[in-house]
């Protein structure tokens, strides 16, 4: 909940504000704490709606955590640090964001609530991290290791840019080049054996698409958006989701990049969260919703309990089955020698190199898969345009 208050500072001077609180009480309580009297407060209602403006980046969300924790560590005040950071960000969306930030901490709210106040354009993972730090009063060291998890998720999202990009261009190549030939070269064709009435079943549906493409291109075009926002819409419902959740760690070729992004987001989050100052149990309540998996985040929120009711971490993560025995073992290793986050982060390192080295090799599984499926549509193409002039040559000399 957000309120809108008036006070008087410790100078005397009126000021005005918001503050994020579970309640009135607690925005007083928080406001006291600041060193303010209000003198009136009443909540603001709010209306969701979609931020606008130019998408934060992962590079530009990085270097912002960066440049904070550096300014803050060299002692300049939080408020004159964002202050900084909102003139020299050329982004427009997280300069808005900072200077909202800003004008929230100025006016008597935590930081924590502060940032929280600007989702969406700061995750749950970074307003966590940042209540860790204030809490800890390990700030900019908080924000440092954001800024290198906002970096490692840069890379292994890169990684996986990078080893489908290929299938893409390819895919979109003969999509063009299916247009070409049944838009250009099929009518040359049709025309060398127009009166013939013996041709092929596959000739005739080639033929019967070229016209449709050409002639009834007003219905076809639609049809075909209609078709693929219907397939869109059939991809995102729950029951597909849920079925591609339960089975996209193990699907073939890139099953195996899949899942151990997972585990390198997963680990790396968890680390980072602990090694902040955050307990075991909210730090697992923020790494299991942003692995990326729906089954993980379920075994996680199962496993929460488990840690709760006194069961160790690796125990509670291993009766899911989902996690690998070499994960679980050095999670029990951290556990047992206090070192639980510098455990995390070598299992994430193992990881993110894997991803690495899967995807640079992607591409070359893919690459003869995505020629044979071109040289699958150009040659049925040809066999369709040219087999009636076979069978009229043949016809002709006999």
């Amino acid at each position: 909940m957000e309120f809108q208050y008036e006070a008087l500072n410790r100078q005397g001077a009126a000021i005005t504000g918001k503050v994020v609180a579970d309640n009135t009480a607690d925005a007083y309580e928080k406001l006291r704490q600041a060193g303010v009297v209000v003198t009136a407060m009443s909540e603001v209602k709010t209306v969701t709606r979609k931020k606008r403006g130019k998408k934060v980046g992962l590079a530009d969300m990085s270097m912002f955590s960066r440049q904070l924790a550096a300014m803050i560590g060299a002692g300049i005040p939080v408020t004159q640090a964002l202050g900084t950071l909102a003139e020299q960000t050329s982004n427009p969306t997280l300069a808005n964001a900072i200077k909202g930030i800003t004008a929230d901490v100025e006016g008597g709210s935590a930081l924590s609530d502060a940032f929280a106040a600007q989702r969406p354009v700061f995750s749950d993972l970074f307003c966590s991290m940042i209540a860790a730090g204030e809490m800890g009063g390990m700030l900019d060291k908080t924000l440092l290791a954001m800024s290198n998890q906002l970096h490692k998720d840069k890379q292994l999202k890169d990684s996986v840019k990078s080893a489908t990009s290929y299938p893409k261009m390819v895919g979109s190549f003969a999509i063009v080049i299916l247009l070409v030939m049944l838009i250009v070269m099929v009518p040359t064709f049709e025309g060398m054996t127009q009166g013939a009435t013996d041709l092929n079943p596959i000739t005739k549906i080639v033929y019967a698409m070229s016209h449709a493409l050409r002639e009834k291109w007003y219905i076809v075009v639609p049809a075909l958006g209609a078709l693929i926002f219907l397939v869109v819409i059939i991809i995102k419902s729950p029951p597909v989701q849920m079925l591609w959740e339960r089975h996209k760690m193990h699907t073939p070729i890139v099953g195996e990049l899949i899942s151990k992004t997972i585990y390198a987001r997963f680990c790396r989050i968890f680390a980072t969260l602990v090694a902040g100052g955050v307990t075991a149990v909210k730090a697992l309540e923020t790494a299991g919703p942003t692995a990326g998996s729906k089954l993980i985040e379920d075994a996680v929120t199962a496993a929460i309990s488990d840690v709760e009711n006194g069961t160790t971490i690796h125990e509670a993560l291993d009766k899911s089955k989902l996690f690998p025995p070499m994960m679980i073992s050095m999670i029990a290793i951290g556990e047992e020698a206090g070192t639980l986050p510098v455990m995390l982060d070598r299992v994430a390192e193992f990881y993110e190199e894997d991803v690495d080295t899967i995807a640079k090799n992607l591409g070359s599984v893919l690459e003869p898969i995505m020629l044979v499926g071109l040289g699958s549509i150009v040659g049925f193409m040809i066999i369709a345009l040219y087999l009636p002039v076979f069978q009229a040559t043949t016809s002709y000399q006999a």
